[in-house]
């Protein structure tokens, strides 16, 4: 049922409930995606079903998939300027400050950075532009050069910031993760423009030209408004950028690739991701837990993803295992035992 991705847009319903609400209420975000939805997802079995051949062209075909996602550019705008507008108006010493600005934080990592990571992967440079937009509402666009070119080839590797370690904890990762990955976008273009016989500092360089579109959106962010805003603003993004980090964390936590006798790690597969066929997770956030058959093929479409027994098995859905996570001992007390397990399984 293709209109089941519409699923996702209950998040900026929400969120633009939690910008006109008080107290507690202004949170809504967070109790529904991160308390609500993983409770209602451990009573909701596993869903490994797959297209078969003929169904899977057909689905990967049909442009309302893209139509679903395309629907997300102008929302995120829409309600990116109207936090702007409300936060403009709240005190900030008060609870609702706080809660607005994590209920827009939701929004710029939910679909801001994952449909702009869908959208990146795409050949069409409009998509491709489009989904940078979104990634600019969350100041994380030098993902979009990261993820691509970088993560896809050296996931599940130590020389790859966002996999994560086992036992590495999740609030260290966030940092090595985000700003190591920063780091090497950064040195990837610079070696693109010595090939190409350019200036590190000239526009053929993206990375310029994102630092200088994340600096215009934050000027005119301050002009138009005014320093408390554009903080709450960076604060948004921050969340936005923590809740890709965590995502990161768990998709690959503890898991690497082998070295052959030549010091070449083997290629990709989908043993290399963690998985997850749970509902709620996968609607909400357009298959991204069908993660192994992404890495496997970074081109395919997410309504076309497939579930593999190869691929090791998260307990329950995305909402929940970001939850998990965030309490540290219980998160290592779970995938700790997972990772013994699949490592007894491979001997």
């Amino acid at each position: 049922m293709r209109i089941k991705y519409l699923l996702v847009y209950i998040l900026p319903i929400t969120v633009c409930f939690s910008f006109g609400t008080s107290g507690i209420m202004t949170f809504a975000a967070v109790i529904l995606f991160f308390i609500a939805l993983p409770i209602v997802e451990l009573f909701i079995k596993p869903d490994a079903k797959n297209f078969d051949e003929k169904s899977e062209r057909i689905e990967g075909a049909n442009k309302m998939y893209d139509w679903i996602i395309f629907l997300a550019v102008p929302v995120q705008l829409f309600v990116l300027i109207y936090f702007l507008n409300v936060i403009d108006d709240t005190p900030t010493n008060s609870v609702e400050f706080l809660g607005k600005i994590s209920s827009m934080g939701f929004m710029c990592g939910v679909l801001g950075i994952n449909i702009g990571h869908e959208l990146g992967h795409r050949r069409n440079r409009l998509e491709k532009f489009l989904g940078q937009v979104l990634l600019l509402t969350s100041l994380d666009t030098h993902f979009h050069i990261y993820h691509n070119e970088i993560h896809h080839r050296d996931v599940a590797t130590p020389h790859d910031p966002a996999t994560a370690k086992r036992n590495q904890l999740l609030y260290v990762f966030w940092i090595t993760s985000h700003f190591g990955s920063y780091i090497k976008a950064w040195q990837i273009e610079n070696l693109k423009m010595k090939k190409i016989n350019k200036p590190i500092l000239s526009l053929n360089n993206r990375m310029v030209v994102y630092t200088l579109a994340n600096i215009s959106l934050l000027i005119s962010i301050h002009y138009f408004f005014n320093l408390t805003v554009l903080l709450a603003f960076v604060a948004t993004a921050a969340i936005g950028i923590a809740l890709l980090e965590t995502v990161n964390y768990i998709e690959h936590y503890g898991l690497l690739r082998r070295k052959d006798e030549h010091g070449k790690y083997e290629r990709v597969r989908h043993c290399h991701s963690w998985n997850s066929d749970h509902q709620l997770g996968r609607m909400l956030l357009f298959n991204l837990s069908r993660h192994s058959d992404h890495h496997y093929n970074g081109g395919k479409k997410y309504q076309i993803l497939l579930s593999h027994s190869e691929s090791p098995q998260m307990p329950t859905g995305y909402p929940g295992m970001m939850a998990l996570a965030v309490f540290q001992p219980f998160w290592f007390l779970v995938m700790n035992k997972k990772l013994n397990q699949l490592t007894q399984n491979k001997f």
